[in-house]
């Protein structure tokens, strides 16, 4: 009886996902059934575990860095970190698409949402891109792929809720996902070079110009050394640096730049706790799925079955990466955070390789689903911006998924990247 109703929870949620029932409603709904019919338990433990979960210190500081994200958007500090990217590269061959990738790294440095990242950068310079003749559907694919980076670049909120999830030190964690991000940034900038060298750039900056946009830039350009210097000289928790991020902002906007304005500040309240709502409720009900893992026991059995099997690790890592890349192709990422990195840390510390290696092998192929349809809520984030059908932007994908790929072989390769850096500052 106990199989069949875990049939019955799993065939519910498969049928509620496939008809675009909200992620968190499949969670909910789904692993509810196979914790009170199956495991027999009462309500109140599920509500108990995600309650647990949900008042986590470690995750004040989502909604604060979405919030800095934002502030920051409507404030002019975006604005400045463009300008300052296009003087220094947009004169070279492809230099517009350059200039968004590094302005894309820089904003991931103090922005905790990856479509916050979309919106921010996209708007200013995807228009400015098409007309200097890049094609429409590069742009899109370019804007959402590019905005990957703040799953890596700390502060990221992808580190935050892997470290809820891991009880690993959210600044390692930061820490791991420095070189690989910066990774990350050079290869999408090669694919801009190879696909666009044949456009040319804007006029060259003079050096006066350059110098007066980066001095007009630097409040924004300081801010990831406000908030990673204070966590790394034991200043600040990981929450209180999301907190100075935000005050930063307001006085960024309201001070410095002067162009954040009441109302301007409404909206960002109002899109912080849209975005925080999403995240949380898919925290709360995907809860429900850890309680049922943990009466099953599953995790353990994966790993007697992958130990039985005399599995290498290198097996592990293509395993991972195929799943993720399914996953992420249909489900967005912080629902494949919760639903398979409980299970994927219980193997690795089997197995006994680095938590903070399984973040950066995770984020890189979770993350490709931002860009693959039928989900891909960057290229729909991305297109929504200049209005462009997001269908359009398909036949680029395949370039990206396949960089994507690339660049998540070479972290199951290379270790070091994820550990050396948190190893210097521990």
């Amino acid at each position: 009886r106990e199989k069949l109703m875990y049939l019955f929870a799993f065939i519910v949620s498969l049928v509620l996902l496939c008809i675009s029932v909200p992620i968190f409603l499949v969670f909910g709904i789904g692993s509810s059934l196979a914790a009170i019919l199956g495991l027999n338990l009462p309500w109140s433990v599920l509500i108990q575990v995600s309650f647990g979960a949900l008042t986590k210190h470690v995750l004040i500081a989502v909604p604060l860095f979405i919030f800095a994200g934002s502030a920051m958007l409507r404030g002019g500090a975006a604005t400045r970190l463009v300008h300052f990217a296009t003087t220094l590269v947009g004169h070279w061959p492809g230099g517009l698409g350059i200039a968004m990738v590094i302005s894309m790294g820089f904003f991931a440095a103090f922005c905790g949402s990856i479509l916050a990242a979309i919106t921010a950068v996209g708007t200013i310079m995807m228009p400015k891109m098409i007309e200097q003749g890049y094609p429409r559907p590069f742009v899109v694919t370019l804007a959402a792929s590019a905005a990957l980076l703040e799953a890596l670049i700390p502060p990221s909120n992808a580190a935050i809720l892997f470290s809820a999830l891991t009880n690993v030190p959210v600044s390692q964690t930061f820490a791991a996902g420095m070189i690989p991000g910066i990774i990350l940034l050079f290869l999408m900038i090669a694919v801009v070079l190879f696909k666009c060298s044949d456009i040319k750039g804007s006029q060259k900056a003079t050096g006066y110009e350059r110098l007066i946009a980066g001095k007009n830039a630097m409040p924004a350009l300081i801010t990831p050394g406000i908030i990673l210097g204070g966590i790394y000289a034991g200043l600040l928790t990981p929450s209180e640096s999301a907190a100075i991020a935000g005050l930063w902002a307001l006085i960024m906007g309201f001070l410095v730049y002067r162009e954040l304005t009441l109302d301007g500040l409404l909206k960002c309240l109002k899109e912080t706790a849209a975005i925080t709502a999403v995240i949380f409720a898919i925290i709360a009900t995907a809860t429900f799925l850890s309680v049922v893992l943990t009466y099953t026991q599953l995790p353990q059995k994966i790993i007697t079955y992958f130990t039985n099997l005399g599995a290498g690790i290198y097996f592990f890592w293509f395993a991972l990466a195929l799943i993720c890349l399914i996953l992420g192709t249909f489900i967005e990422i912080v629902p494949v955070f919760y639903l398979t990195v409980p299970i994927f840390a219980a193997i690795v510390v089997s197995l006994n390789q680095n938590l903070l290696h399984l973040y950066v092998v995770f984020v890189a192929f979770a993350g490709i689903g931002m860009i693959t349809p039928p989900v891909c809520v960057g290229i729909y984030t991305a297109a929504g911006v200049i209005r462009e059908d997001p269908s359009r932007a398909f036949k680029e994908v395949p370039l990206f998924v396949g960089v994507g790929i690339f660049y998540g072989i070479l972290m199951i390769f290379l270790p070091v990247t994820a550990t050396w850096l948190p190893n210097l500052l521990r």
